[in-house]
């Protein structure tokens, strides 16, 4: 079976320990979303046919009125884990909103290149912000609980990319701000015409 991004997502999540759904949407929400989103559009669906294809299985584990599936990595699950972990990534993709109106702009209304670039350094500094409160949140986690409240070298590892890849930018991007506004204003000031 040709595993999906969203797969991958659940698989990941299901390693660590069984979950449901729900469990697993908001761990996505408060872990991978920097890096690979899932909806719950695509995870239901999804689990369904990893379960049909017998590599997660699920239980009811039902609260109250609602109803509530559990679901857990099969043996053919583990294995297809990890046989995607072993294998080279074959997708690296970005996708930035701020670059591509920054790579348009300059075609569109190129006074707005500076703004576009500092709007996006800012933005890269709030991501930055938020991945060091998770960081401090985790650290604070791991130090009052018990092994179950520290997270993986990879998560960490992953964690630390975040922080610096989003500092970078930042950094990247107010440079960029102040190079086309030199550009942009040496622009002005030109003659029109050839």
């Amino acid at each position: 079976m040709e595993l999906s991004a969203t797969a991958k997502v659940i698989l990941g999540m299901l390693a660590a320990r069984p979950r449901s759904g729900y469990e697993i949407k908001q761990l996505v929400d408060q872990s991978a979303r920097f890096f690979w989103a899932a909806s719950y559009g695509q995870i239901y669906p999804e689990l369904k046919r990893l379960e049909q294809a017998g590599l997660v299985t699920g239980s009811e584990a039902s609260q109250g009125a609602r109803p509530r599936t559990i679901y857990k990595l099969a043996p053919a699950g583990k294995r297809a884990a990890r046989e995607w972990i072993e294998q080279a990534p074959r997708t690296l993709e970005l996708r930035d909103e701020g670059l591509l109106g920054l790579f348009f702009a300059g075609s569109i209304n190129p006074a707005r290149t500076p703004e576009i670039a500092r709007e996006r350094a800012a933005i890269a500094r709030e991501k930055a912000a938020e991945l060091r409160a998770i960081e401090a949140m985790v650290d604070g986690a791991a130090e009052n609980g018990g092994p179950e409240a520290k997270p993986d070298s990879g998560s960490r590892a992953v964690l630390r990319y975040g922080i610096e890849s989003s500092e970078w930018a930042a950094e990247w991007f107010e440079r960029a701000a102040e190079d086309l506004e030199r550009e942009t204003s040496g622009a002005r000031g030109a003659p029109r015409g050839r």
